[in-house]
Parts: C-alpha cells; sequence; structure tokens
C-alpha cells in the first residue's frame, strides 16, 4: 500500500520539477526576447544615424494660407493691371501722338467740350469723341461710362437737334489744370498702376448760337494711359477716361 503513494509523490515530484524548468526557460526566452529588441533597436538607430540628415526637397506649392495669399494678390494685380493682349488702338482724328500725358489730357478737355452744330451731326461728335476714349482690357472701363459723362456736358441727342436749328457751336480753352499729386484725392488713392494718370481742368466753355453767346467755366477729369503701362501704346499716351459729372470730378 505504501508503494502507490511513493509512486504519486515520484509523479508529483516529477511534475514539479518539470514547471519549474519551463518557468525558468520561459524567465530566459523573456530575457533574450528583451535583449534581442533593444540590439534590433539599437542597430536601428545606429543606421539612421550613420546615413546622416535627410536631404531638403525643393518646397512643393501647396494651398497653404500664405500660398493662396500670394496668389490672390496676383490675380488682383492682373484683374487690376491690364494686359497687352489686345491690339493697340490707333490716335483718333486730331488726337495728338504724344507721351506727354499732360498735352494729351489738356487736347481731350478741349475736345469734350467742343461742338459745332452748323456741320456735324450728333451721332458724329459723339463717334469722334468715341474715338478718343480706348476701352481698356479689363473692361473697368466700358463705353456706357463714356456716355453717361458726355450727357453731363449738357449735349443729348434731342437738345443737340433744337441747337442745330440756332445754327449753334462751342468752344473750349484750358483755365486751370492740375495732375496726379497737385490733387488731393490723387495722393490719398494713388492709380493703381504706373502710367495711369489724371488730370483735372477748369475750362472756359462759350456757347454760340444766333441769339448771342453764353460763357461759363465747368470742370473736367481726364484719364490718360501711358507707357510704361502695360496695356498703354508703347510710343504714346492714350485717353481712356474722362468725368463731367459733379460728383465725378478728382480734386
Amino acid at each position: 500500500m505504501v508503494a502507490p503513494a511513493n509512486h504519486v509523490q515520484g509523479e508529483g515530484g516529477n511534475v514539479f520539477v518539470i514547471l519549474e524548468l519551463t518557468r525558468r526557460l520561459m524567465g530566459r526566452r523573456r530575457l533574450w526576447l528583451i535583449l534581442l529588441v533593444g540590439i534590433a533597436t539599437a542597430g536601428a538607430m545606429a543606421v539612421v544615424l550613420s546615413a546622416g540628415p535627410p536631404a531638403l526637397e525643393d518646397p512643393v506649392p501647396s494651398s497653404t494660407p500664405a500660398a493662396t495669399a500670394v496668389v490672390s494678390s496676383a490675380a488682383e494685380a492682373s484683374a487690376v493691371v491690364p494686359s497687352r493682349s489686345q491690339p493697340m488702338p490707333v490716335p483718333a482724328p486730331g488726337e495728338p501722338k504724344t507721351t506727354n500725358y499732360r498735352v494729351l489730357a489738356e487736347a481731350a478737355a478741349r475736345a469734350i467740350y467742343t461742338w459745332d452744330a452748323r456741320s456735324s451731326t450728333y451721332s458724329q461728335i459723339y463717334e469722334r469723341l468715341r474715338s478718343w476714349w480706348n476701352v481698356l482690357p479689363d473692361g473697368s472701363n466700358p463705353l456706357t461710362v463714356m456716355a453717361q459723362e458726355f450727357q453731363s456736358t449738357g449735349v443729348t441727342a434731342a437738345s443737340f437737334a433744337a441747337l442745330s436749328g440756332m445754327h449753334a457751336y462751342r468752344t473750349a480753352s484750358i483755365s486751370t489744370a492740375a495732375c496726379d499729386g497737385e490733387l488731393a484725392q490723387v495722393q490719398q488713392h494713388p492709380p493703381p498702376w504706373n502710367g495711369l494718370h489724371v488730370c483735372t481742368f477748369t475750362l472756359k466753355v462759350v456757347e454760340h448760337q444766333t441769339g448771342g453767346a453764353n460763357p461759363y467755366t465747368t470742370p473736367v477729369s481726364v484719364m490718360v494711359n501711358c507707357p510704361p503701362a502695360a496695356s498703354a501704346p508703347t510710343d504714346r499716351c492714350a485717353m481712356v477716361g474722362f468725368y463731367a459729372s459733379a460728383s465725378r470730378i478728382v480734386y
């Protein structure tokens, strides 16, 4: 009856020994795993350090706020400064070919208020002035503005028919002139591109008709575009607008 007991104890002892050996082996395996991980990590760090810092690549344009701001500024500049993508206008009849913006602005101011109903129709006078007005490529000075400002000079198709019956004609001469920095509003709001000029004149106007003459003074502002503006002719200045309305005169 003793032998079975001893046999059980022997088996129990063997199981204990096996468990102990297994525990030790597992402990050693964990230790080796830790060592191997450490060695691998150290090796990887050594490779990275020996390779040196990564080469810097050229920056690639992205949609960052800064890049977007630069693109927006460029788009605005291209919208404000017209390009020389369209054919350059030719001088109108009577329009001086000059790079002196004052000379052209003065001639334009006189032309705006000069007409002769005895020898010209309203359409002819309008078309003559229209030929002086050069529309910019960006369309910022449409002909609709010119039509409004021409009517502000006191002439319409209906009134001109009556003037024609009275053999009327109108003359204009320069009384005073101020251009660019001489104008307070231009000092506060400079032209959007180099080559664009603004002059304001006080004109002495005389309307002649069969009943007598009617003299008066009136202001007019003239905008002239000259080289080196991208939208100006390469060899001369061109008129790109005028204001005869009292609310639009530049002072």
